[in-house]
């Protein structure tokens, strides 16, 4: 992580604002073709991803466990029974990834180069992102980008909106005490619907 790195936070909502499901379940994303060839391009950008217990749970069971074949393709989280290059990518750089899971109910993590941390200290967090190497990646974890917001530790967000109205969900964001500016930096429709969103927090 280098001191002028981005914290990246990349979240999935619904067109109502909630990142998942009442239980926590995924199952409404709307999958799209481009935005998986977005994802496999940028992730060689990080090199540390920080997991709240729920997502790291989600992420393990499926990218933990999956199997390049000799095509370079893994199966696709949302089509199982068909495989992709671009979730290949995905696959060979989370589990190389420094994974650091914040938890107070778990008893370990078992996936590869990962680390259970039970209380998440701003101070520490700080002081990775002035370390060399690449960049931090959330992948939604509401109630980690909720401190991590809180204390102004996340310098660039990502969302794709999904056009799909369920009525109850989590938000993202929950217990931010404050006013959170964002500049626009890009925007992208795409063919499945979904519009993808970066922003970059103001100082």
């Amino acid at each position: 992580m280098t001191g002028n790195a981005a914290d990246w936070t990349q979240s999935v909502y619904r067109a109502e604002g909630y990142f998942a499901g009442a239980d926590g379940n995924l199952d409404w994303v709307v999958p799209d073709v481009d935005q998986a060839k977005a994802a496999a391009q940028d992730i060689p950008n990080f090199d540390t991803v920080l997991f709240g217990r729920r997502t790291y749970e989600i992420f393990e069971k499926f990218w933990g466990n999956v199997v390049v074949d000799d095509a370079g393709t893994v199966p696709d989280p949302h089509h199982p029974e068909r495989r992709s290059p671009e979730h290949c990518a995905m696959a060979v750089a989370l589990n190389k990834m420094s994974k650091l899971v914040f938890s107070r109910t778990m008893k370990d993590v078992g996936w590869r180069n990962s680390r259970l941390v039970r209380e998440l200290d701003p101070g520490e967090i700080e002081t990775m992102k002035r370390q060399p190497g690449k960049n931090i990646i959330i992948f939604g974890s509401g109630s980690i980008v909720s401190q991590l917001t809180q204390h102004s530790l996340i310098d660039e967000y990502q969302f794709t909106v999904c056009p799909i109205f369920l009525g109850t969900g989590q938000s993202l964001l929950t217990g931010v005490s404050k006013h959170v500016r964002l500049d626009l930096q890009e925007s992208k429709a795409l063919p499945s619907g979904n519009v993808m969103l970066r922003y970059v927090r103001r100082n």
